[in-house]
């Protein structure tokens, strides 16, 4: 009898969970992702995997991994982030960072987005002989993807393996994912000058100023919603939303500053650098007729939008597999850094979004059997 070479699926998910590896703007909730990091590096030279382990920020202790099985050109690259969302314990059932196994489901933080997807990776590996691989197999495992996505722009700009496709295995419900949209999240800052309120004459009103950057940029929506659409989409233009406004210390103050953070997220087709460059020439003509100044800036450097061709090799392997044609979704991945350098991407994993970023997050166990099968699909295809 073959003893296993690994911990099996819930003892790997149990030990992962009860890493904390969050990841938050926030430094009061800010944790490093290296515990985490390190059991995946261990767990993958177990298998015979050759691990690098890569800095992205040595202030803040955040790595990434890559982990490569075989040698030669081409080869599959399975993708998942290693840190969650800060979690409020109190509005759990359970200890978030305990696994729980109860219902049929693995609770947990990181359950399903996405800590479970490395042990259903490691469990479909561990049927492979190594000795038969053709092509390699590829494990990344980054940083900061639910806040900055620091460690997939850092891959990206090293240079990631020169694979023939790559599956990202965030929470799809199985369903193979080839289209979403990307993500600007901005902020705009006008400054007037505060005065006596009993006399306007004597400042101008930020506020005011805000208000019509406010009309501007709904204008801008509608035009751009107009001109752009894209059906695969349940929400088939691009959206923008006004998320949160700050300005003023007092009713009988004139407001001298005010500011406003928003995102846009557009659709495949759209370019993030031309929609800065349109929505700041359109503000500084409001700064130029109110006499005041508008500063247009980024809360982070944004996420571009992905597409991958419904006849890819790919995406038609994760249909015949799954017997699901491909879907667009609204939410963003890794996905972009990895098609920017032409490798065949799909995003596809158990679990579903609905649980992500929620009080007892989980993974039902009868997603677990399904895409170990499919990662094993994906290996016999492209490694052996």
């Amino acid at each position: 009898m073959d003893i296993p070479l690994l911990p099996d699926i819930k003892q790997q998910l149990s030990t992962l969970i009860s890493l904390p590896s969050i990841s938050s703007t926030l430094d009061e909730y800010d944790l490093s992702n290296e515990t985490v990091i390190n059991q995946l590096a261990t767990w993958c030279e177990t298998l015979g995997f050759k691990v690098e382990i890569q800095c992205v920020d040595a202030e803040r202790k955040k790595f990434n991994m890559l982990a490569t099985l075989g040698s030669g050109p081409g080869g599959l690259i399975l993708s998942g982030h290693t840190d969650t969302v800060p979690c409020n314990p109190s509005r759990w059932n359970s200890d978030p960072f305990t696994l729980t196994d109860k219902d049929n489901k693995f609770y947990g933080l990181g359950s399903c987005d996405m800590k479970g997807f490395f042990p259903l990776c490691l469990a479909a590996i561990q049927k492979v002989d190594a000795n038969k691989l053709k092509a390699p197999i590829f494990i990344l495992a980054t940083s900061d993807e639910e806040t900055s996505m620091a460690g997939a722009r850092a891959l990206a700009t090293l240079g990631l393996p020169k694979a023939r496709a790559a599956i990202i295995g965030e929470p799809t419900g199985l369903r193979p994912i080839n289209m979403h949209k990307g993500i600007m999240m901005e902020g705009v800052k006008v400054t007037g000058q505060a005065g006596h309120s009993s006399n306007p004459d004597l400042g101008n009103n930020a506020m005011e100023v805000m208000h019509k950057v406010m009309s501007e940029l709904m204008a801008y929506r509608s035009e751009l919603q107009q001109q752009h659409k894209h059906t695969a989409f349940s929400v088939p233009t691009p959206t923008m939303n006004l998320g949160c406004i700050h300005g003023g210390d007092n009713p009988n103050r004139i407001c001298g500053q005010c500011e406003l953070h928003y995102d846009l997220r557009f659709i495949p087709g759209m370019d993030m650098h031309t929609l800065r460059k349109n929505i700041n020439e359109r503000l500084q003509k409001i700064a130029k007729d109110t006499q005041s100044t508008i500063q247009s800036y980024q809360l982070f450097d944004g996420i571009n939008a992905f597409s991958n061709e419904e006849n890819s090799e790919l995406v038609k392997l994760t249909e015949k597999l799954s017997g699901y044609g491909p879907e667009a979704v609204a939410f963003a991945t890794e996905a972009p850094f990895l098609a920017q350098h032409n490798i065949d991407t799909v995003v596809m994993g158990a679990g579903s979004i609905d649980q992500a970023h929620q009080p007892d997050e989980f993974m039902a166990h009868d997603q677990i059997k399904p895409m170990v099968g499919y990662i094993e699909g994906f290996i016999k295809h492209y490694c052996l």
